[in-house]
């Protein structure tokens, strides 16, 4: 991870609010299966950043969705297959929201060490509250 386990933050921290993406970001957010992006990031994604309704996952437009109102097992699955497409695509800069962490539920203690292989890829930037997590998992 970009800043190891010298105690330092990693510099690849997204801005809290998003505005706009440059062409080559990625808005990555949290979803259900059924991809019905009625608020929080989902809604920001559908209204600003090509999420497309009735879609739960995957790329749409500017946007990833990560489906995580299945059960943890299922998002961690979902996760999985995000660094999988973020890996394949180094050309791209995906910029994660606190996925799961809104109207799922969870808290950045439960999702943020299911992004911990996403957080090796050059290309992946998170909020201060993962790297936080995954800062104290890597020590």
């Amino acid at each position: 991870m970009t800043g190891g386990n010298t105690g330092t933050l990693p510099t690849r921290i997204i801005p809290s609010v998003i505005y706009s993406l440059a062409p080559n970001e990625i808005f990555v957010f949290g979803s259900n299966a059924l991809g019905m992006h009625h608020a929080g990031a989902a809604r920001v994604a559908y209204n600003e950043f090509g999420a497309e309704w009735g879609n739960g996952e995957g790329l749409q437009g500017q946007s990833y969705s990560i489906p995580t109102m299945e059960g943890e097992h299922n998002t961690k699955l979902a996760i999985m297959r995000f660094t999988q497409y973020a890996k394949e695509h180094p050309e791209l800069k995906f910029l994660v929201t606190p996925v799961g962490c809104g109207i799922a539920g969870y808290t950045p203690e439960e999702i943020a060490p299911m992004f911990k292989d996403a957080a090796y890829l050059e290309n992946v930037y998170l909020p201060i509250s993962f790297w936080k997590v995954l800062m104290k998992c890597d020590t």
